[in-house]
């Protein structure tokens, strides 16, 4: 996927299931690059794509990464996380992805299966992965906010 180039829209589990036979072996593996449009569409991308571009740059309600398994002759969520470098989501995104997911009748887990959570330096700027609770900036060693501020609106 090139940079500009957007994710594909999933409207239905005939979509997901459409794109997902598209893949290779060595790619149903690992997990897929996802978002959640402002529309509210799942969009999924090759693992290697950034989430801007599966996003063809505009904002979006949530982001991350996704596998599937197939479980009753039908695709599942395996895994979902909101790893995203690009857009750093909070983890109540997690009521968007889960709503995306449902659009598209997606058996789901019941929260995000690995969290990431992301801050944003008041003092450097600086975006930040929160790594086992510690609130303190890795690049200049200022306090992190406790709530999501990656957001420069925020």
């Amino acid at each position: 996927m090139r940079p500009g180039d957007g994710g594909r829209r999933m409207g239905s589990a005939g979509d997901v299931d459409g794109w997902i036979v598209e893949r290779s072996a060595a790619e149903l593996t690992e997990p897929f690059t996802f978002v959640v449009g402002m529309d509210g569409v799942l969009r999924l991308a090759p693992r290697r794509s950034e989430h801007v571009a599966c996003a063809g740059g505009d904002m979006v309600l949530g982001a991350g990464e996704i596998g599937f398994t197939r479980e009753a002759g039908r695709w599942i969520v395996r895994e979902v996380s909101n790893q995203s470098t690009g857009y750093c989501p909070d983890v109540s995104s997690w009521a968007e992805v889960a709503r995306a997911l449902d659009a598209v009748g997606l058996g789901r887990p019941s929260r995000f299966t690995h969290e990431v959570v992301f801050r944003r330096c008041p003092d450097c700027q600086e975006h930040n992965i929160v790594r086992e609770g510690d609130f303190v900036c890795v690049f200049c060693g200022g306090d992190l906010p406790t709530a999501w501020n990656v957001d420069p609106g925020a």
